[in-house]
C-alpha cells in the first residue's frame, strides 16, 4: 500500500513539474511525460506493468471528452460540423480500410479482417494528444476542427474495430455493420441528451458549489455507462452531455458554480492527461517483453509501424486537400449570397418588410406566426455571421498543413489495441505496432508541430495590425451591446438607493437596505447583459474567444457582488 501511495504522489509531482518545465524547454509537456514514462519502465518496480485498457476507454476518456465538450465554443462546432463529421467518420473508415490492406501485406498470415481491426485502432486522432496543437500558433478554425474530430472519431474507430473482429469469424454483413453503427450513434445521442438535460435541471437547484462540482464529476459516467450497456457509444454520449451542458450552463447554473466547475475540471484534466501519457511510456518494456516472448521481431514491428504512420499522414493529406477545396467553394457561395441576405435583413426592419421577406422564401405561402418570424430573423442573422466568420478565418495551405500534421495518435490507440481478443493472430506484435505508431506520432508530429507552425505563420506587422483592429472592433460592438442591454433594466426607486439629498449638510450613510437594493439592481443589469451576450453567442455575431472573456468578466463581477452581500448580511 505504501509503495502505491509513493507511486501516486511521485506521478502527481512529475505531472506538475512537466507542465511547468515543458514550455520553458520548448517541448510539449505530454512529450516530456512519455519520455519520463519510458525511462521509468526500465526500473525494477515497473518491469511488468500492464494497464487494464478498460480503465482508459471507460474510466479516463469519458471525463476528458466531457470536459473538452463543455469548454468547446458550440457555435464554432456547429459551423465546422461538416468538416468534423467527414474527418470523424469518412476519414476514419477510409484510413482503416487502406491500413487494413497495408497490414495484411506487411504482417504475414494476418488476413484482411484483422488488418482492418488494427487499422481501426491506429486511425483515430486522440483528444489528449491533440491538446499539443493548442500550444502552437494556429488558426482557431483548425483548433475547432481538430477538437471536434477528436471528440467524435473514437466512436467510429471502436465500432470499426468491433465490426472487423466479427468479420474475422466469417459472419460479416455490410448492412449489419451500417445498422450497428447507426444504432450506436442514435443510442448515444438520446442518452447523452437526456443526461445533459437532467444534469442542468438537477444542478440548477444545488446552490453549494462544492456539491455541484461533485455532481458534475458523475455526469460523464452517468452518460457513458448506460450507453455502453445498451450497445451505444459511451464516448459519444459523454460528448453530447458535455456539449449540451456547455451551451445551457450559463443560463441555468450560477456563476459561482460554473467557476468552481471550471477550476476543478482543469485540475482533473491536468492529472488525467498526465497520467495517460505517463502510463503510455511505462508500458513500453512490458509490450516489448510480450513480443520477445512470442519470438516475434521487434525491429520488424517498428518498421511496419513507421510505414503505417507515413500512410496515415498521406491518407489524411489526400482527404484534407479536397476538403479545403470544398470549404473554399462554400465560402465563395456564401460571399455571393451576402448581398442578397443583407438586403433581406434591411427590409426586415419593419413589420411589413418582415412579412414580405418571409413570404419570398416560404414555399408553403402560409401566414407566419410571431415565432416563425422570430426564427426567420435569427436564421438570417446566423447566415450573415457565418459568412463573416468564414471570411475572417480562411483555410489556406498553412491551415491545411496544420490539420494534416496535427492528427496525432495517442492513448486511445494503445488502449484499443490491448482490447484485442487473446486468440488474435500475432496479438503481441499488433499491440506493439499500435504502441509504436502512437509513440512515433507523438514524438515526431507532436515534437515538430510547434516549430513548423511558427515557420509557416507569416510574421508581418500588417497581420498583427489587422488582428488588433479586429479585436478592438469586436470589443467596441460588445460594449455597445452591454450598454444597450443595461438600459433595459429600470432604475430602482430613488429613495431606496441611498442617494444623498441636495442639502448642503452631510448626508447620513446609506442604510443596509439601500445597499441591498443597489446590489440587486446591479445584479439585474449583469443578468440582462449576460442574456444579451448569450443571445449573440447563439447567433454567432461575435468572436467566440472575446465573447467568452466578456462573459467571464460578468461572472466575476456578479460573484464579487454576491460575496459582498454575504459579508454585509
Amino acid at each position: 500500500m505504501t509503495e502505491l501511495l509513493v507511486v501516486i504522489v511521485t506521478a502527481l509531482m512529475v505531472i506538475a513539474a512537466a507542465t511547468l518545465l515543458g514550455p520553458r524547454l520548448r517541448i510539449a509537456a505530454p512529450l516530456v511525460l512519455v519520455v519520463i514514462g519510458v525511462a521509468a519502465s526500465f526500473l525494477p518496480m515497473f518491469g511488468s506493468v500492464d494497464i487494464e485498457p478498460e480503465w482508459i476507454l471507460e474510466g479516463v476518456l469519458p471525463p476528458l471528452l466531457y470536459s473538452s465538450a463543455v469548454s468547446m465554443p458550440t457555435m464554432n462546432f456547429r459551423r465546422e460540423f461538416g468538416a468534423i463529421g467527414g474527418l470523424s467518420v469518412i476519414l476514419v473508415v477510409g484510413s482503416a480500410l487502406l491500413l487494413g490492406v497495408f497490414f495484411m501485406l506487411a504482417v504475414p498470415q494476418l488476413g484482411f479482417a484483422w488488418g482492418v481491426a488494427l487499422g481501426a485502432i491506429v486511425s483515430p486522432t486522440d483528444a489528449v494528444a491533440t491538446s499539443i496543437i493548442k500550444q502552437a500558433p494556429v488558426s482557431r478554425r483548425v483548433v475547432a476542427m481538430l477538437d471536434g474530430e477528436s471528440l467524435l472519431n473514437d466512436a467510429t474507430a471502436l465500432v470499426m474495430l468491433r465490426t472487423a473482429i466479427v468479420a474475422s469469424a466469417a459472419s460479416f454483413s455490410f448492412w449489419a455493420a451500417i445498422g450497428t453503427f447507426a444504432y450506436s450513434v442514435v443510442v448515444a445521442l438520446l442518452i447523452g441528451w437526456l443526461v445533459g438535460w437532467l444534469n442542468l435541471v438537477v444542478r440548477r437547484r444545488v446552490t453549494d458549489p462544492t456539491v455541484n462540482t461533485v455532481l458534475s464529476y458523475a455526469v460523464p459516467f452517468v452518460a457513458s455507462v448506460p450507453a455502453t450497456l445498451l450497445g451505444g457509444s459511451g464516448l459519444v454520449a459523454a460528448v453530447v452531455a458535455g456539449l449540451l451542458t456547455g451551451i445551457f450552463a450559463p443560463r441555468y447554473l450560477s456563476p459561482q458554480n460554473r467557476l468552481s466547475d471550471s477550476q476543478n475540471w482543469s485540475t482533473v484534466e491536468l492529472v488525467l492527461e498526465g497520467a495517460v501519457f505517463l502510463t503510455m511510456g511505462v508500458q513500453i518494456k512490458s509490450i516489448i517483453a510480450h513480443v520477445e516472448h512470442d519470438h516475434a521481431g521487434v525491429g520488424a514491428a517498428v518498421l511496419v509501424a513507421a510505414g503505417a504512420l507515413v500512410l496515415t499522414v498521406l491518407v489524411r493529406a489526400a482527404y484534407v486537400v479536397p476538403l479545403l477545396a470544398v470549404l473554399a467553394g462554400q465560402l465563395r457561395h456564401g460571399v455571393k449570397m451576402e448581398t442578397r441576405v443583407k438586403g433581406m435583413r434591411e427590409r426586415m426592419t419593419t413589420p411589413e418588410g418582415m412579412q414580405e421577406t418571409f413570404g419570398e422564401v416560404n414555399s408553403r405561402r402560409r401566414t407566419p406566426t410571431e415565432r416563425d418570424l422570430d426564427q426567420f430573423a435569427r436564421r438570417v442573422t446566423k447566415v450573415l455571421a457565418d459568412i463573416e466568420y468564414f471570411r475572417r478565418e480562411p483555410l489556406g495551405w498553412r491551415e491545411g498543413t496544420a490539420v494534416v500534421w496535427a492528427g496525432m495518435r495517442g492513448a486511445v490507440t494503445v488502449a484499443a489495441a490491448q482490447t484485442l481478443p487473446e486468440d488474435t493472430p500475432q496479438r503481441s506484435v499488433l499491440v506493439l505496432i499500435a504502441f509504436a505508431v502512437a509513440a512515433m506520432s507523438l514524438l515526431i508530429q507532436g515534437g515538430t508541430i510547434g516549430p513548423l507552425m511558427s515557420l509557416l505563420t507569416p510574421k508581418t506587422a500588417r497581420a498583427t495590425t489587422d488582428a488588433d483592429h479586429q479585436a478592438t472592433t469586436e470589443l467596441t460592438r460588445i460594449m455597445t451591446l452591454l450598454r444597450s442591454s443595461a438600459e433595459t433594466v429600470p432604475d430602482p426607486p430613488a429613495h431606496s438607493t441611498g442617494t444623498p439629498s441636495p442639502s448642503p449638510s452631510p448626508s447620513p450613510s446609506p442604510s443596509p437596505e439601500a445597499f441591498a437594493t443597489a446590489r440587486h439592481h446591479r445584479i439585474a443589469i449583469i443578468e440582462a447583459q449576460r442574456s444579451a451576450l448569450l443571445d449573440a453567442r447563439d447567433h454567432g455575431t461575435f468572436d467566440a474567444e472575446i465573447l467568452a472573456n466578456e462573459l467571464a468578466n460578468l461572472d466575476a463581477a456578479q460573484i464579487a457582488l454576491e460575496m459582498r452581500g454575504k459579508l454585509t448580511a
